[in-house]
């Protein structure tokens, strides 16, 4: 990452899934290629997520190495996000794929270590290597479950070091698919964005058992993860107490409360919002300036970017890959039609 780089970045994962389906974007009414709108708004960097072997056709090697490289075409950073499952990893499940059930858990560090490996060195060979890489995906509770779980009665001494030495298998797998003059930072990614107990004890784990990474990742949305004020302190003393740099690599709020589906939206109601920020294209775009302000803020400049989540993901289907309809759809950068909201400008802003 450029010294003076700071990641503006967009997670896209959804995008392919909607264009092969004929969902488009659209400047007022001239259709573009996203990439293009988010070049043109301020965006430098992009996020994908990769399953392992996931059921619904998408999110796979294929479809990331084709996504990858309209990316680097369009000359954007690159965040790759391994989630080692065939589905959403995150805090209330870390599935591992089916293809690794029934390992002992020195196998299942093996598998950890060569598929990413063999998955680097394929971005490689293809010439899309990304510029960063995210070992798990809101790893809080840990990964790899039951191997790696580190909640209830999983949380032990034991617990941590195993979910540690695979967090270093999955680092020791992308190092070993480097040459000495690849560049590719390593992000360890949690959910606890103005958690700072929760924050503090997941990364003391990992300094205790020494696993060596560049980024702090976290992701906040204020209905789950605290106020902005939390959030500011919690990101101040993570970066004095670990000199790491930090990343909000999850953001989002709501450009509207109104539904226009069978599906209730995961932000639904006026409780849910942060005083001062309504759920408006204003509301949204106020509350991006000001928590890019607070990213910016963290002391020795340690404040690197800020990721968001799905903007484009634009109800134009109603059944997904993912298994279930678009519950996100009021927390986009652009309408249900696919127009562009004038708070993606607030990245150019920036």
């Amino acid at each position: 990452m450029g010294a003076q780089q700071f990641l503006k970045g967009m997670d896209i994962s959804f995008v392919n899934e909607i264009e092969e389906a004929g969902g488009k974007f659209y400047i007022n009414e001239t259709e573009y290629d996203i990439l293009e709108i988010l070049k043109e708004s301020g965006v430098n960097s992009i996020r994908l997520r990769l399953w392992h072997t996931p059921t619904g056709g998408y999110h796979t090697l294929e479809k990331t190495l084709a996504m990858a490289k309209r990316i680097k075409k369009h000359g954007f950073h690159f965040l790759l996000n391994f989630h080692y499952s065939d589905y959403w990893a995150d805090p209330g499940k870390q599935t591992k794929p089916k293809a690794w059930d029934g390992l002992t858990y020195p196998e299942l560090l093996r598998a950890v270590q060569t598929y990413t490996t063999d998955v680097i060195t394929e971005f490689k060979k293809h010439d899309v290597l990304p510029d960063m890489v995210q070992i798990g995906n809101e790893i809080i509770s840990g990964m790899l479950w039951d191997d790696g779980r580190v909640t209830g009665e999983w949380d032990t001494e034991e617990q941590w070091e195993k979910l540690a030495e695979l967090v270093s298998a999955g680092i020791a797998g992308l190092n070993q698919a480097l040459d000495k003059d690849d560049e590719v930072e390593i992000m360890l990614h949690i959910d606890r964005g103005g958690d700072n107990q929760g924050s503090r004890k997941f990364y003391d784990y990992m300094e205790k058992h020494r696993v060596v990474y560049d980024i702090i990742g976290l992701s906040y949305y204020p209905w789950w993860h605290g106020t902005l004020e939390d959030l500011t302190n919690n990101l101040n003393d993570l970066s004095r107490r670990y000199q790491q740099e930090i990343v909000l690599v999850e953001i989002a709020y709501p450009w509207t409360l109104s539904n226009h589906s069978k599906e209730e939206f995961i932000v639904h109601s006026e409780e849910q919002l942060l005083p001062k920020y309504p759920a408006t294209v204003e509301g949204q775009s106020q509350y991006l300036r000001d928590l890019i302000k607070i990213v910016k803020n963290i002391p020795n400049d340690r404040g690197k970017g800020v990721y968001y989540w799905e903007p484009s993901w634009i109800p134009f289907k109603e059944e997904w890959s993912v298994g279930h309809e678009n519950n996100w759809a009021n927390l986009t950068l652009f309408d249900f039609d696919g127009r562009k909201l004038p708070s993606l400008d607030v990245f150019k802003e920036s």
